[in-house]
């Protein structure tokens, strides 16, 4: 359900993150966010916990944590 990238190049470690399939990417060291949602791709189902997704419940909603861009 969580994924983490790290590297020195945070523009190629967003890239990455952005790729992933996975709901929630954490990058270098960022903290858990309780305001952003949580949830998993795949098998993990569809659906968000946590934050304002109700109407993401039939989307797939990615949350990328660490990066100012």
């Amino acid at each position: 359900m969580c994924g983490y990238v790290t590297g020195t190049d945070v523009r190629q470690a967003r890239t990455v993150a952005e790729k992933m399939r996975t709901g929630y990417v954490l990058i270098n060291d960022a903290d858990f966010d309780f305001n952003t949602s949580w949830g998993g791709y795949k098998q993990s189902g569809n659906g968000r916990e946590w934050a304002d997704f109700g109407i993401g419940e039939y989307l797939e909603t990615k949350s990328i944590v660490g990066v100012d861009t």
